[in-house]
């Protein structure tokens, strides 16, 4: 569901006189379904940067990266946006939402993008919301108010409201207690269970041999950094 080949990454620091920031090369990697896949190396090493490139935000220099048949290297904006709608879930460290949306709207909207009934989608939100222990009182406010704790509970719900193919996870434990966690962590391995391809940063050492079947270390993607222009 993830096949990723050969692929390179760099940035040109306009602001400091055009040097070239090589930050990826040749990473290859592969996920397949009901894998939970985990990236590990040291900060920097480029995990994020993987990431952000398979969700499609940075741009592939180089080589092949393919999700759920869709190649994303060179891929249209409208081709990217109908993977993220139909096949391919995100959950990132950050909430970004339109402030003033209520919560259960924010946790309800991918339902109600692939044309599900609104009764139905919010029906499935407040289910979600109340498992990751989010109190019913702030269901009606913006999220945008909430602590780091309730916002990241939020995003894991919006995130999987839907039985995606292919999911994204971004230190999905962050910032949460123990109790949920352990709901954090459930729900994952019942995404692997229904056959989910699973890709994930998780700095937790425990939750990362909880659900992750194996470990892919980009250190060795890294190349040595020729800081010239």
């Amino acid at each position: 569901m993830i096949e990723i080949s050969g692929v390179g990454k760099r940035f040109v620091l306009h602001n400091q006189g055009g040097v070239v920031l090589p930050v990826m090369e040749g990473a290859t990697l592969s996920v397949w379904p009901g894998e939970c896949v985990a990236l590990v190396g040291a900060s920097g090493a480029g995990k994020s940067t993987l990431m952000r490139m398979i969700w499609g935000n940075y741009r592939c220099d180089q080589g092949s990266i393919r999700v759920a048949g869709v190649e994303l290297c060179g891929a249209e904006p409208r081709d990217v946006i109908a993977l993220r709608r139909d096949r391919l879930g995100y959950v990132s460290q950050f909430l970004r939402v339109i402030p003033r949306v209520p919560t259960l709207r924010v946790v309800a909207e991918p339902l109600l993008a692939q044309g599900m009934a609104e009764p139905e989608a919010l029906e499935r939100a407040r289910a979600l919301l109340a498992r990751l222990n989010i109190p019913r009182r702030l269901w009606s406010l913006s999220p945008t108010t909430f602590s780091g704790g309730e916002q990241q509970r939020v995003n894991i719900a919006r995130g999987f409201i839907l039985d995606w193919p292919v999911m994204l996870l971004d230190e999905p434990t962050a910032s949460l207690d123990a109790a949920n966690r352990a709901v954090v962590l459930d729900l994952i391995a019942e995404a692997k269970a229904r056959g989910a391809a699973i890709l994930g940063i998780f700095h937790d050492a425990d939750a990362r041999a909880a659900v992750c079947d194996r470990e892919v270390d980009v250190t060795g993607f890294t190349p040595a950094r020729d800081l010239s222009a």
